[in-house]
């Protein structure tokens, strides 16, 4: 079987490679990718028959690189570090996925099965499906991964009362009281949260209107909290903001 490896991870690259090459002789590498673009030339150029395709590429996914291709006449298996999102959509396509650190047993059972399912046909139904339940999954969106230290927490939106810039990371103060830390900008959790009711009031705190207990009047208007803390608004987003917190 002719295959190509896809991971932004060097080194992961390198160790599938390895464990391939002494577990499953009948898969044939031939080119490896770090990134989509990458990719989509290489699957073009050497039209595999299997895809090792790990679900995060930096800033973009496996899923859209397949979303990017016209035709998908061969088979994936997703390698993934941790059960995240898009793991359960891929359950229920029916198709395979294998956890960082790869173990030989699971990766040579996965190859076994995608061997059986490889067949002369012209598209791969269950990848469109894949595809399906992603788009659908991300128009709902009712929960966003936050990527902290040791772990990929998972929260609900309706559980975000506000996130707050801390330089390049940003803070999120959640209903229950829980306060955590995510090593990226808070621009970047504005532009995903804007579209589902969050509200930027200043150039550092993004807040949640269900959460707002009152307006105070000091320091020209800050945002009363149900957690108690009190959030400056900036001066050209004060009307918009009484606006938008009246409807």
């Amino acid at each position: 079987m002719r295959a190509i490896l896809v991971d932004d991870e060097p080194a992961n690259l390198e160790n599938l490679r390895i464990l391939l090459e002494k577990h499953c002789p009948e898969v044939k590498i031939v080119a490896k990718a770090e990134n989509v673009a990458g990719a989509l030339d290489l699957i073009n150029l050497h039209r595999p028959e299997l895809l090792f395709l790990d679900i995060q590429l930096g800033k973009e996914s496996g899923f859209d690189l397949l979303s990017r291709l016209s035709e998908k006449s061969f088979e994936v298996i997703f390698v993934t570090a941790f059960d995240q999102y898009g793991v359960q959509a891929i359950k229920f396509a029916a198709l395979d996925y294998i956890l960082k650190p790869v173990n030989s047993n699971e990766l040579k059972d996965a190859v076994s099965k995608a061997e059986r399912r490889i067949k002369n046909k012209l598209q791969n139904e269950q990848l469109n499906f894949l595809l399906q339940q992603i788009k659908q999954t991300e128009m709902s969106l009712p929960k966003i991964a936050l990527p902290l230290q040791h772990e990929i927490r998972y929260v609900a939106l309706t559980d975000i009362v506000r996130c707050e810039a801390a330089n390049t990371y940003t803070f999120f103060f959640l209903k229950n009281g829980d306060k955590v830390l995510v090593s990226r900008p808070l621009k970047e959790y504005s532009d995903m949260l804007k579209p589902h009711g969050f509200l930027r009031v200043h150039q550092s705190h993004l807040i949640h209107p269900s959460f707002v207990k009152s307006w105070l009047k000091e320091d020209g208007g800050m945002l009363l909290m149900n957690d108690e803390s009190k959030i400056p608004v900036s001066k050209p987003n004060r009307e918009n903001i009484k606006l938008a917190l009246r409807k």
